[in-house]
């Protein structure tokens, strides 16, 4: 499991990730073990638009009641995890695909009663991605959790879990080679707007507390942190919209900026 490499597909790139998708396979040709976490908060949003619900956000993450978490499951656990494992599959690549609450991979509580059902992640059981790394898939996990702590009586089995939060437990729990982010920019800048090539875990908690990280951005540091406390683990957030960016990283380096211990 120390060789995986784990993959978060944000949902800014789900429109134009086919080469993304065409490099997964080719990796996997080459013998790669990899694991793919994806987004999909857009696509959530639109459904819930044409059902007539209105969701609001805090933080950047989407308050997730009763109705919202029902949408969540139905089209980050369904539509749009089974069109990447088709896109896939249909490409000759071997894919599998899963959410959190399967095999009780994720296991969580509720954050506060503000977010509703948003979880934290308490636990992570990689059974079933050993299993599956094993057999040759690549499971492509959508970001779900079971409900398994201090859970409520009459309250939901399932919450709603930050994408990138799930990708950092993942690579935290199975040690993982690396951690690649797959995003709508390049990487991160500094105060001044310059991009930065490389980070130690200091100076990223650093852009945290200064507040110089923010938006989307907060969460994917924050999860190579977490992934991070595998001191050989490499963390990469780059931007995913490039043709065949996601290969030429792995097999020779692009532009990106990356989270290491050094």
């Amino acid at each position: 499991m120390s060789r995986v490499t784990v993959i978060k597909i944000g949902g800014s790139t789900l429109g134009s990730h086919d080469t993304a998708l065409t490099d997964i396979i080719e990796l996997q040709k080459q013998g790669i073990s990899l694991v793919i976490v994806h987004g999909g908060a857009n696509v959530v949003t639109d459904w819930l638009k044409q059902q007539g619900v209105t969701t609001s956000f805090i933080r950047g993450e989407r308050v997730t009641d009763e109705t919202a978490l029902k949408m969540v499951a139905a089209v980050l656990g369904g539509l749009v995890n089974k069109e990447i494992v088709a896109a896939i599959n249909s490409q000759g690549g071997k894919a599998v695909g899963i959410s959190g609450i399967d095999g009780a991979l994720i296991q969580g509580r509720i954050r506060n009663k503000e977010m509703g059902y948003v979880g934290n992640v308490v636990k992570v059981n990689t059974a079933l991605l050993d299993a599956l790394l094993e057999s040759g898939f690549v499971p492509v996990v959508s970001p779900l959790s079971l409900h398994s702590f201090d859970r409520p009586e009459n309250t939901p089995l399932m919450l709603n879990v930050n994408g990138d939060t799930v990708a950092g437990e993942i690579s935290a729990a199975i040690g993982a080679e690396r951690l690649i982010f797959l995003t709508d920019v390049a990487g991160i800048n500094d105060s001044s707007g310059r991009f930065i090539p490389a980070l130690s875990p200091h100076e990223a908690e650093a852009l945290l507390t200064s507040g110089i990280a923010s938006g989307g951005m907060i969460p994917k540091i924050k999860a190579c942190l977490r992934a991070l406390s595998n001191s050989s683990t490499t963390c990469i957030i780059m931007d995913g919209r490039k043709p065949h960016a996601l290969l030429k990283q792995i097999n020779g380096g692009s532009s990106s900026t990356t989270i290491k211990v050094v």
